[in-house]
């Protein structure tokens, strides 16, 4: 079921930081980046920080309603994060133990050479639902309401797939794999385009 959707503001932070933190905890990509269970739920507290605090610069971080998923978008030209919240977050994983740093850094470089530079785009940075919260389709339905944003400003969108079931789900709103990227000795991660379309297409 659908619930209304809002943007998220800067009082939202943490909880856009508990939802991401949920959701992601046992991802395939990022689970394996963050290996040891007892040090993982810090470690992505910190990655996910990084990456609320660097798209609430804009305002395209959304909530459902019942704050059970969030979305987080990236505008046409702008970037995950500043300069200066990447040099922090840089600080933060070089204290990290063993190869937790390594590969944390790797799966961002990896991810950040497969990005498209061609054409402008909303890039779907992150989207998680509360994994109490799962199977009721909240994350798909804040996905619909925030294409039809996309679809009013008329530009495309991307995302990654870091979770190959995931891949299908995407596919229902217009998003068609056009490449893939590997891990070092991990998994699989699926990139996907949607052509920018008119409204209610």
């Amino acid at each position: 079921m659908t619930r209304p959707s809002r943007p998220a503001a800067a009082a939202d932070r943490d909880r856009v930081v508990a939802l991401l933190g949920s959701a992601f905890r046992d991802d395939p990509v990022w689970g394996w980046a963050c290996p040891d269970p007892a040090l993982r739920t810090e470690q992505h507290r910190h990655l996910w920080g990084a990456y609320a605090d660097g798209a609430l610069r804009y305002p395209w971080v959304w909530l459902t309603a019942d704050g059970t998923a969030t979305a987080l978008w990236i505008p046409p030209d702008g970037t995950e994060m500043s300069s200066a919240q990447e040099s922090d977050l840089d600080r933060v994983i070089d204290s990290w133990p063993r190869e937790a740093p390594a590969r944390v850094r790797h799966a961002m470089e990896r991810f950040e050479q497969a990005h498209p530079r061609d054409e402008p785009h909303y890039y779907l940075s992150l989207l998680g639902t509360d994994a109490d919260h799962r199977g009721h389709g909240l994350g798909l339905g804040l996905l619909a309401e925030t294409l039809r944003q996309v679809d009013e400003a008329g530009a495309p969108a991307y995302l990654e797939a870091s979770n190959a079931t995931n891949v299908p789900l995407y596919e229902r709103y217009g998003f068609g794999p056009v490449g893939s990227f590997g891990l070092d000795e991990g998994p699989e991660v699926i990139t996907m385009w949607r052509a920018a379309r008119p409204v209610g297409a």
